[in-house]
């Protein structure tokens, strides 16, 4: 498969490279990213919205109308909202969080950053995310964006992707370890 940017030409990220390439040829990546970035908590904080997007006996039409006034009540640039309608027709709404995970990355290298997926059990302050920013910024000797997610089974403690590294310190992982361990 193609890779464009370090995204794979899977489904979503084909959706993503598309998005990309129109918002960076409308020199709009800050606001669909922006965008973007609404929607997923949206996803996060609405059941219903999460229900209208992954439900597959939503028609075409009515994934579109309801799309369509999400859109306009959150807000969203133009070629967002266009780019949503285009999901629900095609009925790839449930591909969103992937689609929205891969144009942060794309938009993230075309800035010349990296993108970690952050898990915590907790969500974190504004102090813990620069901190943690600076911490991964030395570490792999290039500008950061997190990519934040909240996981309450962690315990505590975080889990963090960059690529294909991965650096695990939560409790419910040392649990697992400990309890392996203790089987012998």
């Amino acid at each position: 498969m193609e890779s464009i940017g370090g995204i794979q030409a899977s489904l979503s990220g084909r959706y993503a490279t598309a998005l990309f390439e129109l918002a960076r040829d409308a020199k709009t990546i800050d606001a669909v990213e922006a965008s973007l970035a609404t929607v997923r908590a949206a996803l996060d904080q609405s059941a219903d919205f999460a229900a209208l997007t992954t439900s597959p006996v939503i028609g075409r039409g009515a994934a579109g109308a309801a799309i369509a006034a999400v859109a306009t009540s959150l807000k969203l640039d133009p070629t967002t909202t266009k780019f949503l309608g285009v999901l629900a027709h095609n009925r790839r709404l449930k591909d969103l969080p992937a689609i929205i995970r891969a144009f942060r990355s794309l938009a993230a290298n075309h800035r010349g950053e990296t993108t970690a997926e952050v898990t915590s059990a907790h969500p974190l302050t504004d102090a813990q995310v620069d901190a943690l920013k600076q911490g991964l910024r030395a570490r792999v000797g290039r500008e950061v964006s997190v990519d934040l997610k909240v996981d309450p089974s962690l315990l505590g403690g975080l889990v963090v992707r960059i690529g294909s590294q991965m650096i695990d310190s939560s409790i419910k992982t040392r649990l697992n370890s400990l309890a392996h361990a203790m089987k012998g």
